[in-house]
């Protein structure tokens, strides 16, 4: 174990670091926080670098059963309470954050899945969203999520809570090269369909058995016009209420869960 005791250890202005995306993307790095994102983590056997823990850790429900887990590992760091606080971007910490690795996944990955199901998140911007759209790709055990450039980082300390370690377990895939990627994953035959008020399918009508990808667009903007022109078809919610719409996370969902229903 090591022990730190000053704001200006390297270890420590690193872990301030990690709250700005340029940082996250150079160390290639991110902030867990918390005993059950933790030991998500660890359970997962998920690269971690450091596990930071201070004394609240014995004072918050299953804290002390934790440190038990943890007490033997060789990348454990003791901090006091008041350079917790400075590193801590909860209102209530429990004592307890790690550093772990980031872990994306290249878009050719994807052609050793059989019969894939992929989310392409088309600017998805919103960190409760794209938390909410991998925790629910986790339980309904999509193949993976395909991240574009124009996206909220899946890092960000937000995303990572509202994942709710989902994270850990469902594969992400980056890509810079969303349109050429697209036609690479088409050419394999892999369908690609793509929500839209106007789609002509409900989606208890589309065809979910074989190899797709849903995109999931934009909270405001939709799904692009680029990704609509490779799209094989367009497909929509039946809505029966007042509401014109639904937000990207809740959507994606629905759609997830009739896709699992075909599929099981």
């Amino acid at each position: 174990m090591i022990e730190i005791t000053s704001s200006k250890n390297p270890l420590i202005k690193e872990i301030k670091s990690l709250y700005r995306k340029k940082d996250r993307m150079k160390n290639k790095s991110f902030i867990i926080e918390g005993i059950k994102i933790v030991e998500e983590a660890i359970d997962n056997n998920y690269s971690i670098k450091n596990i930071i823990y201070t004394d609240q850790l014995f004072k918050t429900k299953d804290g002390e059963d934790f440190y038990q887990k943890i007490r033997s590992l060789e990348n454990i760091v003791y901090v006091p309470d008041n350079i917790f606080k400075e590193i801590s971007d909860t209102e209530n910490p429990q004592g307890i954050l790690g550093i772990a690795m980031y872990k994306y996944n290249g878009v050719e990955e994807i052609f050793k899945i059989e019969t894939p199901f992929l989310l392409f998140l088309d600017g998805i911007q919103d960190p409760g969203n794209m938390g909410t759209i991998i925790r629910t790709a986790d339980a309904f055990n999509i193949s993976g999520v395909i991240i574009t450039e124009g996206c909220v980082d899946p890092y960000n300390p937000k995303v990572v809570r509202a994942t709710m370690g989902s994270i850990f377990r469902v594969p992400l895939y980056y890509t810079s090269k969303a349109m050429e990627d697209l036609m690479k994953l088409k050419k394999e035959n892999i369908k690609i369909y793509s929500t839209s008020l106007d789609g002509s399918i409900p989606i208890y009508d589309a065809d979910f058995k074989e190899g797709f990808i849903l995109s999931i667009g934009n909270e405001s903007k939709g799904v692009s016009e680029e990704t609509f022109s490779l799209s094989d078809k367009l497909i929509k919610i039946p809505m029966p209420g007042m509401a014109e719409s639904l937000n990207a996370g809740v959507a994606a969902s629905i759609i997830m869960y009739e896709a699992m229903k075909q599929r099981a």
